[in-house]
């Protein structure tokens, strides 16, 4: 019963304690979810510092806030403009070439071909078209650009 009086006694302060171990744990592990935990942790010390409340109304007050702060966050990265970058296709390259023009040095043969635009060869996927007949970039499935007789 010591263990179970100390933590009585010292909750506001377990949980300030959890939250900012959680919070730490962020700088470590990433994707943002141990940041609200932490936050939602630290906020229920802070309410129970202030207000001694009863475990379940403790843990049912932390499950809220860390709903509550990982919902509103999550709506308002959504609802944010893309930041501007100097290379906005960093990790969509082949979203870059839609919309160009080029033409095949090699034919399309069974709906697949390749086509060299800038420094990669890329794998297209086309009506069957001869060497030699211009496309135009239409679209991509992962690292295949999909391309239209023009």
């Amino acid at each position: 019963m010591a263990l179970v009086d100390f933590l009585a006694a010292n909750m506001p302060w377990a949980w300030v304690i959890a939250g900012l171990v959680l919070l730490a744990l962020e700088l470590v592990v990433p994707g943002g979810f141990l940041l609200w935990l932490g936050v939602a942790g630290i906020v229920t010390g802070l309410i129970v510092l202030v207000e001694p409340i009863s475990w379940p109304l403790q843990w049912l007050i932390f499950g809220v806030i860390a709903l509550v702060a990982i919902f509103a966050w999550t709506r308002w990265m959504k609802s944010r403009p893309a930041s501007g970058t100097d290379n906005p296709y960093l990790n969509r390259r082949a979203d870059r070439f839609i919309g160009q023009e080029a033409v095949l040095e090699q034919p399309i043969a069974g709906g697949f071909g390749r086509l060299a635009l800038g420094d990669t060869v890329w794998r297209i996927a086309g009506p069957d078209l001869p060497a030699g007949h211009r496309v135009r970039i239409t679209g991509s499935d992962g690292a295949v650009l999909r391309v239209e007789a023009i």
